[in-house]
């Protein structure tokens, strides 16, 4: 990684939306030479991915419980198919694949103690969920 990379990535930190071009064009390099110095970055795993950040992923904002949730799966259950379903569901932020007595830490937003037990049960009901423990953050 030499410092145009350097600069691209910072470039994308602070917008990821930016086009090949516009980067390009800032750096001195055509459209077609940023996209190649782009997806190497991605095939060497600087870049990991790409994310919306909104004005709802604060607790305040939310109005509710910020939660992380430790997950331990049901033997039988897929690691595929419990990323597939907690997925889609809204609430939960980050699904984060562990080491240690817990398979998976999840970090999640409830409305309040009902919607978190709702939550809860969903997990264990719906996604294969043997096990969970749940810590609220305090702030």
């Amino acid at each position: 990684m030499d410092k145009t990379d350097e600069r691209i990535l910072s470039m994308l930190q602070s917008n990821a939306r930016r086009s090949f071009t516009d980067l390009g064009h800032e750096i001195g390099l055509s459209a077609n030479a940023t996209a190649a110095r782009v997806r190497r970055l991605e095939e060497e795993g600087v870049i990991l991915g790409y994310t919306v950040v909104t004005g709802t992923d604060t607790p305040s904002r939310r109005g509710g419980l910020e939660v992380f949730i430790d997950v331990r799966l049901r033997p039988e259950t897929d690691y595929d198919f419990f990323v597939g379903r907690v997925s889609s569901i809204g609430e939960i932020v980050e699904a984060i694949h562990m080491t240690g007595p817990s398979d998976y830490l999840l970090h999640a937003y409830a409305r309040d103690t009902s919607a978190l037990d709702h939550l809860l049960r969903s997990l264990k009901e719906d996604c294969g969920a043997a096990q969970t423990q749940t810590r609220i953050a305090m702030r």
